[in-house]
């Protein structure tokens, strides 16, 4: 009876030492959960080659998804975040104007990139273009997305939107959102 007694003690101890693997490997998880948060501001250089901050690199891993963004913003996303935002387009139905046209938007317009050795990703020419990005550029983090503006479009939206902060929390409160 003490051998069986003392089996199912290492069995219980092999279920709380499993217990607290899944508890740890869940904490991991949690906290490795991707918020891209902050503002930088970069140069972009004759090749259209922008290094990014040490710490989106980190975050982003080495292949990227670059698409056309909104407010003239480039929007730049993990493999994984866009397979999210690729399944919820996908699943919106084909049927209406706006669903089609927002996914030949976003989809049309997209391009995978991958970081170099030296932590720069190519922007190709009508991304760019598009966003009207030469010499400085902002890099802002966005809770899952990292978006790329000219530094003085940047800077006049930002402008605009610290006069209607105050405005806006209201509405997002009203909403439940704040």
């Amino acid at each position: 009876m003490v051998a069986g007694g003392m089996k199912w003690s290492i069995i219980g101890l092999k279920w709380e030492e499993v217990g607290r693997t899944i508890l740890a490997l869940v904490f991991k998880i949690v906290i490795q959960i991707t918020m891209l948060i902050g503002e930088y501001i970069h140069t972009l250089d004759d090749k259209n080659r922008l290094s990014l901050p040490v710490k989106f690199r980190s975050e982003m891993g080495k292949k990227l998804v670059l698409s056309p963004g909104l407010d003239g913003a480039i929007f730049m996303f993990t493999e994984k975040e866009w397979a999210k935002i690729a399944q919820r387009l996908s699943s919106s139905s084909m049927l209406a104007a706006d669903n089609r046209s927002f996914n030949r938007f976003m989809f049309g317009g997209a391009v995978e990139t991958a970081v170099d050795g030296s932590g720069r990703i190519l922007i190709p020419d009508f991304l760019k273009d598009r966003a009207e990005l030469k010499g400085k550029v902002a890099v802002v983090g966005v809770q899952n997305r990292v978006e790329l503006w000219n530094e003085a479009k940047w800077n006049a939206y930002k402008k605009g939107v610290d006069a209607q902060a105050n405005e806006l929390a209201g509405r997002l409160g009203s909403l439940g959102v704040l």
